[in-house]
């Protein structure tokens, strides 16, 4: 993404033409920049993903605040709970549960 130096617009791509080569130009003021065809590399960087922190962890789950809520998976009828606004303000909270019941440890979700 190219940004014009003379107006802050952001810059168009034009394919090449005839003898023209391809250049960036501005929609709001003259500015044009040609595109060379032979560009060089100076460094190529990979890119890294980080790892993501968990919003909740699992000691915040063994700590949470629990309801009688079935599991829909083994049926145990305790499950911890946390509530997270997802959508927009106007939108319900979402309830996010996981099962108490050691063999199962099931999560899941109401809208």
């Amino acid at each position: 993404m190219e940004i014009c130096p003379e107006c802050g617009m952001l810059l168009q791509y034009e394919l090449p033409y005839m003898d023209r080569p391809a250049r960036f130009f501005c929609p709001a003021c003259p500015f044009v920049c040609n595109i060379e065809s032979r560009l060089k590399m100076k460094k190529r960087q990979p890119l890294v993903k980080k790892q993501m922190d968990p919003v909740i962890s699992t000691d915040d789950m063994e700590n949470a605040s629990t309801a009688e809520v079935p599991c829909p998976a083994c049926g145990y009828r305790e499950a911890a709970y946390y509530q997270v606004q997802i959508r927009s303000a106007d939108e319900p909270m979402t309830t996010f549960y996981k099962c108490k019941n050691k063999m199962c440890g099931n999560n899941w979700r109401e809208d």
